[in-house]
């Protein structure tokens, strides 16, 4: 009986460690993802908002995600700007790298530090706001009998939400009531997930104001001229119509969460993509498109150093977002349909140019036709979605009517409880972000609709 139990612990452990060796060289795709979502979240929260990794961790990348995520560690280098994340201690290593304004990178297996040795530095950063008035400077807000108003809204949790970490109010451009959950500010870079794809398609709109681009623009990529995907039109893309092939499902192994976390071209991963339908007849909506976009917007410039530069100088720079960090991939192509930190003071920003229709300080920063299609649903989404990259749908797909808001309210919205809704007729913006699963069944209409009642 000894030589049996002997032999049977001796067996478990040859099969314990030919299951770690195994998975230490080929750990499976689920398992990399894991370790590559975790890398990358800790290493943006750490080295942009500047966050302690330990409670990133814990509460951003464990709580709210697959059972497996708690098994996973990570390891911050501050000197090399790394972050290394791997599962029960040892496999499926991924590591994720800092660059100053550009944010970070995963490297994918295969890859190192290296691979970024060659790509353009970020241009200076933006000097920051004065301590005047929102939107010219960052100063404290001034109370008002608005702000008085609506501070009981932000008191009440079903309101605002679970994990709450910002909610900012603007009538007619002036900044009358925010606030934020523990540990952050009006300071602190939020990530607004597929947000991003809003600002990326206005990064675009800025090319079409200059002559560079146009919604009509077809044969866009050396990969789709030998097929009928020639006939994709920049428009397509922008109303998630183009007909390719693409998962969005985020709760395995899918073509986003494998485009994000497992390859180093995104753009090229999403071109590859077969047609499954013709352009203009079927809504899929694609972060992978949202990559395209950028991929497209870029190779407008002679070389990847003005590309780079562009954010900055053409929307950045004007609306003073300084807190702006969009981030790319290992080829260098911005990563525009999920990877935008900015402040909710600075995302506000943005969501007062499109209120006042592309123009900023007297200046057309975004073609009429640009903001046209941002506020009209495309030919295929039965109402839920518009030309260019924005929502006319609350984030439960349900028109904002059904919930007594205005027509012509569009929204900005991402993963996990980012919102931004834009009510031009009510001169009114209400920003709500935070860290809520779509699990837990909050929705931000209500927190809108009080704030439009408490404004009226």
């Amino acid at each position: 009986m000894r030589r049996f139990f002997r032999a049977l612990v001796l067996a478990v452990i040859v099969i314990l460690a030919g299951l770690g060796g195994w998975l230490y060289v080929a750990p499976p795709e689920l398992l990399q993802v894991g370790t590559a979502y975790s890398a990358k979240i800790v290493c943006s929260n750490v080295f942009i908002a500047h966050r302690d990794p330990k409670e990133v961790l814990t509460v951003d990348v464990q709580a709210p995600g697959h059972p497996l995520l708690k098994f996973i560690s990570a390891t911050v280098d501050e000197q090399a700007k790394t972050v290394t994340a791997r599962i029960f201690g040892f496999a499926a290593t991924s590591r994720s790298v800092y660059r100053e304004g550009l944010g970070c990178t995963n490297l994918p297996r295969g890859y190192d530090a290296s691979a970024l040795a060659g790509l353009p530095a970020a241009p200076a950063p933006l000097p920051k706001l004065a301590t005047a008035p929102w939107p010219e400077g960052d100063g404290d807000l001034q109370p008002s009998d608005l702000t008085a108003r609506l501070q009981p809204l932000f008191e009440d949790a079903k309101l605002t939400g679970p994990n709450m970490r910002a909610v900012l109010v603007l009538k007619d451009g002036q900044l009358v009531a925010e606030t934020y959950g523990p540990g952050f500010g009006k300071d602190t870079p939020l990530l607004g997930w597929s947000m991003t794809k809003s600002v990326n398609a206005a990064i675009a709109g800025r090319l079409m104001a200059e002559g560079k681009l146009g919604f009509g623009d077809r044969n866009l990529l050396p990969e789709w001229a030998g097929d009928g995907r020639k006939e994709i039109s920049l428009g397509d893309l922008m109303g998630m119509e183009s007909g390719l092939a693409f998962n969005e499902n985020y709760g395995d192994v899918s073509d986003v969460t494998r485009m994000l976390y497992l390859t180093p071209d995104m753009a090229g991963f999403t071109a590859g993509q077969k047609a499954e339908a013709p352009p203009a007849t079927r809504f899929n909506y694609s972060t992978g498109t949202s990559v395209l976009i950028s991929r497209i917007w870029m190779s407008r410039f002679a070389d990847l150093t003005e590309a780079t530069a562009y954010p900055q100088k053409a929307l950045f720079g004007p609306l003073g977002m300084a807190s702006a960090v969009l981030e790319t991939d290992v080829t260098g192509t911005f990563v525009g349909g999920s990877y935008l930190y900015a402040t909710a003071r600075d995302w506000a920003r943005f969501a007062e140019l499109l209120r006042l229709d592309g123009v900023w300080r007297g200046e057309r920063l975004l073609p009429e036709e640009f903001v046209q299609r941002a506020r009209t649903a495309n030919a295929s989404s039965k109402g839920l979605y518009t030309g260019a990259q924005t929502w006319l749908a609350g984030p439960d797909d349900k028109p904002s009517s059904a919930y007594g808001l205005p027509e012509d309210t569009i929204w900005m919205q991402g993963h996990d409880g980012q919102t931004i809704a834009i009510i031009p007729s009510a001169g009114l913006i209400v920003l709500r972000m935070g860290l809520t699963p779509s699990k837990l069944g909050y929705v931000p209409q209500p927190l809108v609709k009080a704030v439009l009642e408490a404004v009226k």
